[in-house]
């Protein structure tokens, strides 16, 4: 099973990945457009960002939510063998279609390495060493086995264990005399939504639009984010302890303070200040 840091992001040990392989457009989170396969104008001849300091002042702040998941470091150092995209232009294509893939399967193991250290999901344990130890094995291919990986289908294979998973935890309460999952708001389309005071503990949020919600004190403990959208979410003092399949960028996206509750395997994101009350 693989250690969190290992599926931690260490841009000292990358070749800037996620500053070339990855599209994106003007937006209220890039202030450019970029095309897929070319290096961002902010990137150096040593693989540092000239503006990373300020990224969120100069209109950047999508690059600040980004996560690799520890994938540009596992492609640089172990399947390419220190080789950049800069070093093989020909075969840089099929570089970055292993690292997409190599993220591809870091958050699943991301997921699966937070779950195995949840007490609640001990009855699931050892079909998530099964599962972990199948894609560790997938991580450790040449990058011509990356590189054509279907991940999509990966995913599809993986959803029942993360189901269960789910199910189980957010089912067990020993607070309450009839435990059972809190309410199912998957997909919902909350942008915007005032959610303050609303019964989310142990809610199934998977894939809900949560875009600017405001969800200020709102207990979301071992609520199911799996794919939630939290871009520019309000979290200042939410209880977000023990949120099942919540990761680092859906975190940096979002807006809190010192005071909101983050699960032990995240970081609290360094933009989140405490603001005077309203």
């Amino acid at each position: 099973m693989y250690e969190l840091e290992e599926l931690r992001a260490d841009c000292s040990r990358c070749v800037a990945w996620c500053c070339v392989a990855p599209a994106f457009g003007r937006s209220a989170d890039f202030a450019f457009d970029k095309p897929a396969g070319l290096p961002c104008k902010n990137l150096l001849a040593d693989f540092r960002c000239s503006i990373h300091a300020t990224l969120r002042a100069d209109g950047m702040k999508g690059c600040t939510s980004f996560d690799c998941f520890g994938a540009g470091q596992k492609v640089t150092q172990q399947t390419l063998a220190g080789r950049s995209w800069r070093d093989d232009p020909a075969g840089a294509s099929e570089m970055f279609a292993v690292f997409h893939a190599m993220r591809d399967l870091h958050e699943i193991l991301w997921y699966l390495t937070v779950v195995r250290r949840t007490p609640l999901a001990a009855p699931l344990w050892s079909e998530i060493d099964e599962t972990a130890e199948q894609l560790e094995e997938l991580t450790r291919q040449p990058s011509g086995v990356l590189a054509a990986l279907d991940t999509l289908s990966l995913n599809s294979h993986v959803t029942p264990l993360l189901d269960a998973v789910s199910d189980l935890v957010r089912a067990a309460d020993g607070n309450d005399d009839n435990p059972a999952p809190g309410r199912d708001l998957s997909g919902r389309d909350l942008a915007g939504a005032d959610l303050r005071g609303t019964p989310l503990r142990r809610a199934r949020l998977r894939g809900a639009m949560l875009i600017a919600a405001d969800l200020r004190g709102v207990d979301l403990s071992r609520a199911d984010l799996l794919g939630a959208h939290l871009r520019d979410a309000r979290l200042d003092d939410a209880d977000l302890t023990d949120a099942l399949f919540l990761n680092q960028l859906q975190l940096n996206g979002a807006n809190g303070n010192s005071r909101t509750r983050v699960p032990w395997s995240l970081l609290r994101p360094g933009h989140w200040v405490d603001a005077a009350p309203e």
